[in-house]
């Protein structure tokens, strides 16, 4: 699976297709089970008695968790739709707080994914330090680039954008902090450009 496939920021696509690749992925191993039965007849096939082997283990609890974080996100979509932020922000922040498999990629993109939802949501409550934090501490665990990865570097740039122009102030354009943080915003939109620039050419090389 690649998940790059289709570069469009949906929480519900990505949990979506994510759960299609593992139970594929099960359904695959069903299958060559099978067919590798009935090409050694004399190899005894799998007992539903047998014990369940690491990876049988580890992909049902990659399974269960993008089931709790599918549901999760339609939670707070829901809240969101009744205009009850505050919960639609809770039902988010646990998606951070489910436990995946060690080192599955799978893990990296639905937390990245929950974090631009949790700090578009901040932002709207005008929580900008806030989801400011949220981004850095999604940035500073990256072992890859990604759409995802890209993604919060755009809303990074959305809150510089939001810190320069916020709501009532009065601070004018040429304002020092003003002009930094249009810069900032600038580098980090910047930043997710080229990470999907990057992305597209890998994709064109296949």
């Amino acid at each position: 699976m690649n998940a790059m496939k289709q570069p469009v920021w949906r929480g519900t696509w990505l949990l979506g297709v994510v759960a299609a690749f593992a139970i594929g992925i099960a359904g695959g191993a069903t299958t060559m089970s099978c067919s590798t039965s009935s090409e050694a007849p004399d190899k005894p096939s799998k007992s539903v008695t047998n014990v369940p082997q690491p990876d049988d283990v580890i992909d049902e609890q990659l399974m269960i968790a993008l089931g709790q974080a599918k549901n999760f996100h339609h939670k707070a979509k829901v809240y969101m739709s009744d205009g009850k932020v505050t919960e639609a922000i809770a039902s988010v922040r646990q998606i951070l707080s489910l436990r995946f498999p060690a080192n599955a990629p799978e893990a990296d993109d639905v937390r990245n994914d929950a974090r631009a939802l949790l700090a578009r949501l901040l932002v709207s409550q005008n929580q900008l330090d806030e989801a400011m934090r949220v981004v850095e501490e999604g940035l500073a665990a990256v072992t890859r680039e990604s759409f995802f990865v890209a993604n919060l570097y755009t809303v990074k740039g959305e809150i510089h954008y939001a810190r320069a122009s916020a709501p009532g102030s009065a601070t004018p354009a040429n304002d020092p902090k003003t002009v930094e943080e249009k810069r900032a915003a600038i580098e980090a939109l910047d930043k997710s450009i080229k990470i999907n620039e990057a992305l597209q050419k890998q994709l064109e090389q296949r």
